[in-house]
């Protein structure tokens, strides 16, 4: 008799679990559906999925399906909540990473996957003809990213690609093209605050370093760090790294400007579409960024097909193909040129001299950080 009357609570208990998770489930989507619903988020520095579109065609491909729950996953109410709760579970687990993330004592750091040589190949190919393809002198600059700089602080199993030996490998295999080793002063100044704990760029401070080793290539005399007064942001910089973890628990960071008159008469002109006239905005920082999410929009804005810098210095003009960790570099480099161009070929499709031709200019350089090439974005 009482193994009978067991058996009924243990089977009670089961259906109140199954019921109660069933509620939890229905309530939550019902409070998902009417909650507000924003388009952008700021945590997550992007803008979210759009409501998935039902048609018969899209129904039965799974596009339908899989719109959905990406829809559901962006705008679900407590998505933070559960990204952080998620990320408490997996290391109380003992995982070695969340969501690519390495979450270390004092820094996040990115999980970086084996390079693909096929995909480097097809990069190096495409740097190689811009070089053959014209008389300007070309430069690369290959960034190594916090991964590399901090692998002694990774788990010792953690996959961890050698940066420094793809940075030779990549040197290696350019033709006719100057090339510009960040990596040893970088390396040189790992104790220093030269990357965010937060993000995956550089600080202006790492910059900085690239700016005077690059001076001996590029042929400028590199201004002094003292030479410039420094405008430092409150320490409340949390980045993608913090975006993709919602980990609080390593210190915020802050952004540093470094200001020098000889950037005082800079202008931009921001080309949104190439193929459109630019906005023009007064001076290199975007300082409205700086009460926002993604406070390294202050370096230059977001990430545009096109912005040209006159400077109203002297010098020649300076072509840069490059992705995000060029923003903080340029402000240094405008004291030498009187114009500089930064092409991001992520946004464009229109081949590179329709909007960027090397031609016009006095030096084209290739700057970007090993992850970021490792990808394979499109070069040019």
């Amino acid at each position: 008799m009482k193994k009978t009357s067991g058996k009924k609570t243990k089977a009670l208990c089961d259906l109140v679990n199954v019921v109660t998770v069933f509620a939890l489930l229905f309530g939550m989507t019902i409070a998902t559906s009417a909650a507000p619903k924003v388009k952008f988020s700021e945590n997550q520095n992007r803008y979210l999925a759009d409501p998935p579109r039902l048609t018969f065609k899209r129904y039965f491909s799974g596009a339908f399906t899989d719109d959905a729950e990406n829809y559901i996953s962006d705008h679900f109410i407590f998505h933070d909540g559960f990204v952080a709760m998620r990320t408490r579970l997996d290391m109380l687990q003992g995982h070695s990473d969340v969501n690519g993330v390495y979450i270390l004592e004092n820094r996040l750091v990115e999980k970086i996957a084996p390079p693909d040589d096929s995909v480097t190949e097809k990069s190096i190919a495409a740097i190689n003809a811009v070089a053959a393809g014209t008389n300007t002198p070309c430069y690369i600059m290959l960034v190594p990213t916090q991964a590399q700089i901090y692998s002694g602080e990774l788990p010792s199993d953690a996959p961890n690609p050698d940066q420094k030996q793809y940075i030779d490998d990549v040197y290696a295999r350019i033709e006719g093209i100057g090339t510009i080793d960040v990596y040893s002063p970088l390396s040189a100044a790992s104790n220093e605050y030269i990357y965010y704990r937060n993000d995956h760029h550089w600080t202006t401070q790492g910059a900085y370093i690239a700016y005077a080793t690059a001076g001996r290539r590029l042929g400028y005399e590199p201004f002094p760090a003292a030479g410039f007064d420094i405008d430092h942001s409150p320490e409340d910089f949390r980045g993608t790294f913090y975006s993709k973890t919602l980990y609080p628990d390593i210190p915020a960071d802050r952004l540093d400007l470094y200001l020098h008159p000889a950037q005082e008469k800079c202008t931009l002109d921001v080309y949104t579409d190439v193929s459109a006239e630019p906005t023009v905005h007064e001076g290199l920082y975007f300082r409205e960024f700086l009460s926002r999410k993604d406070k390294y929009s202050t370096f230059l804005g977001t990430n545009q097909p096109k912005i040209t810098i006159h400077t109203g210095n002297e010098g020649g003009k300076l072509l840069i193909f490059k992705d995000s960790y060029a923003h903080c570099l340029v402000p240094f480099l405008a004291a030498h040129y009187s114009e500089i161009t930064i092409a991001d070929s992520r946004y464009v499709q229109l081949p590179y001299r329709d909007y960027a031709d090397p031609d016009d200019y006095d030096q084209v350089l290739f700057l970007y950080n090993v992850s970021t090439f490792m990808d394979g974005i499109r070069i040019v």
